[in-house]
């Protein structure tokens, strides 16, 4: 978590520091060492509380993380439009300013509830909590949280979500989960993203790529798409089907079963 670039401390979790908040030191909130060790754990009992909100409605949380223009928005189109007879969707969109995403999705026919984050540079729990007051989780089969577009911050901050897919364009370089290893150690699923334009790149090998991904320890999966040109989108379709039927199928296991004269069916 960065000390400098006011990341720390977000919307979400400015109550904590504030004058009277449980973490709050003195009458201007300073974020001490001790405090922002304070902020994590107050973050990752958040996480737990949203986690288990989704569980009981058996909604698949899945925490797309890239950096800016790698493109998220366009892959949760293509989605939309692949599955939207099929799995009911909702969007949280992470952005420091605009509805402009938010926006995007909702032509679709897709509720999504927006998240202005000013100056900190990823989500967190605290936020997507509040959202997801916003959200009706039993109308919903999957969540998508979009975060803020940055391959440091976002990687640190559980938001109560199940997966993290990792978006990697190929404008990028495939040096990328080399220099940004937490992001790419966190990974469930690397997507290298805008693959169309691999026969016009000569500097991005998805073998170096995987082979830079894999120095981390990370078995992760890894798929080449364009969500533009459809390129590539079955095998993302079929890991968000599978997913989420195993999502549901945990969630069933949770729920009770119904009683019939008084005694549980089994």
């Amino acid at each position: 978590m960065c000390d400098t670039c006011g990341c720390n401390i977000t919307p979400g979790n400015r109550h904590l520091v504030e004058v009277g908040g449980k973490l709050s030191h003195d009458k201007e909130g300073r974020a001490a060492v001790d405090v922002l060790h304070g902020l994590l754990d107050e973050n990752d009992r958040q996480a737990a509380h949203n986690r288990e909100h989704l569980a009981r409605h058996g909604v698949l949380a899945v925490n797309l993380m890239s950096s800016p223009g790698a493109g998220k928005t366009a892959l949760l189109e293509a989605t939309i439009t692949a599955l939207g007879d099929e799995l009911r969707i909702g969007v949280i969109e992470g952005d420091l300013e605009t509805e402009n995403d938010a926006e995007r999705i909702r032509a679709h026919g897709v509720a999504a509830v927006q998240i202005t984050t000013g100056s900190a540079c990823h989500l967190d729990a605290h936020m997507v909590h509040d959202a997801l007051h916003h959200i009706d989780l039993g109308s919903l089969d999957l969540l998508f949280i979009e975060n803020v577009g940055n391959l440091v911050c976002p990687a640190s901050f559980d938001l109560g979500h199940h997966r993290n897919v990792v978006l990697l364009s190929t404008t990028e370089g495939d040096d990328k989960p080399a220099k940004y290893p937490v992001m790419f150690r966190a990974a469930d699923l690397m997507l290298l993203s805008k693959s169309d334009l691999l026969p016009v790149l000569d500097d991005f090998s998805p073998g170096q790529a995987e082979k830079n991904l894999r120095a981390l320890a990370n078995p992760a999966p890894v798929l080449q798409l364009s969500a533009r040109r459809g390129i590539g989108m079955d095998a993302w379709l079929d890991w968000l089907r599978q997913e989420s039927a195993a999502r549901r199928e945990a969630a069933s296991k949770l729920r009770p079963a119904p009683k019939v004269s008084g005694v549980l069916k089994s």
